[in-house]
């Protein structure tokens, strides 16, 4: 889109935004390269790590606010794990709240001016899911041995249909990481092209001169997104860590 009365080629590219460039030297990555990807991750980390060492570091009675939100925190992720995947879960609990702690950080940080957000790019997801992926694997193996095969033998289905169904639960498994880090990576990126695509309508109507009253309405568009995007980084947080706890029950309790 273009003012082209005004001689101007005013482009907007939603999509630039998702670029991982290289914060020193060049526009080379390499897998050495600090990047603003990388940035991003430790900047996720490190606000993690901060809320838990500031909200532990009282120990107050008489919750102060940060230690309420790091103890809602612990808790929410501590019941989930207990009550989808069961008490003998909980031995992973560490590794599940780091997951949560990780994405939810990534998702809001990346809702600030100028950020990025690594939960938007599949490569970040599908590392995250695949770890999902081979640990509750190996978990099953470890606990179950070749019992765990049983994940995928429907024993209440009619005998004639159970080979059918044993291979559709198998492709369904095998599925799990793709669609696990597809839906976390496709609702980021979809959520932030939109709120730049609305964000870049207001400048663009007035050098048209459509009119100026049109504005405000892209105002409470991008308004009206950002609130939900704020919604929609802990929903898909809640979703990634939630799956992450019906995958480890599978691995713990196969039977059908």
């Amino acid at each position: 889109m273009a003012a082209e009365e005004h001689g101007e080629g005013l482009t907007f590219h939603p999509m630039d935004q998702f670029i991982v460039q290289p914060l020193f030297g060049g526009d080379t990555l390499h897998f050495y390269t600090v990047s603003n990807a990388t940035l991003w991750m430790a900047l996720s980390v490190l606000a993690a790590a901060l809320l838990f060492v500031m909200g532990t570091r009282g120990r107050a009675i008489i919750p102060t606010r940060i230690q309420s939100i790091a103890e809602l925190a612990y808790g929410f992720v501590h019941k989930m794990v207990e009550d989808v995947a069961g008490k003998d879960a909980l031995k992973f609990f560490p590794y599940i709240f780091t997951l949560f702690l990780f994405i939810v950080f990534s998702n809001f940080l990346g809702l600030l001016p100028m950020a990025f957000t690594p939960t938007s790019h599949i490569a970040v997801t599908a590392v995250l899911a695949m770890a999902v992926f081979l640990t509750v694997t190996i978990v099953g193996f470890a606990i179950h041995g070749i019992g765990f095969l049983g994940l995928f033998w429907v024993s209440s289905a009619p005998l004639a249909l159970r080979p059918i169904l044993a291979l559709i639960e198998i492709i369904s498994y095998f599925v799990r990481p793709v669609s696990h880090s597809i839906r976390l990576a496709g609702n980021m990126m979809a959520g932030h092209a939109v709120i730049k695509v609305f964000a870049a309508f207001a400048p663009l109507i007035l050098i048209s001169g459509i009119g100026i009253a049109v504005t405000p309405l892209s105002i409470v568009a991008i308004t009206a997104m950002y609130g939900l995007e704020i919604l929609v980084a802990f929903i898909q947080a809640y979703v990634f860590t939630i799956l992450t706890c019906v995958y480890l029950k599978d691995a713990l309790h196969p039977a059908h």
